[in-house]
């Protein structure tokens, strides 16, 4: 499964069930809970070996770059 999509349903799941504390507290509470857990939460998904497809496209893009240099180099 995708890292970018488990964070995804992590924070629909989260969001879900905090939606009928929300009811009881102030919006900005809430909010502030979900933005403290969800980095938490993608630090525990990639601690399992899982990364965004962002951070996958970026570190490819950098490797690519550097095979090119490696090869201008060599020439």
């Amino acid at each position: 499964m995708e890292n970018e999509n488990l964070t995804d349903v992590l924070k629909k799941i989260i969001e879900k069930e905090l939606k009928n504390l929300s009811l009881m507290v102030p919006k900005s509470f809430t909010k502030d809970i979900v933005n403290k857990i969800s980095p938490q939460i993608e630090n525990i998904i990639e601690k399992n070996g899982y990364v965004k497809r962002s951070k996958y496209k970026n570190l490819e893009r950098i490797i690519d770059d550097l095979e090119q240099r490696i090869k201008e180099l060599e020439k």
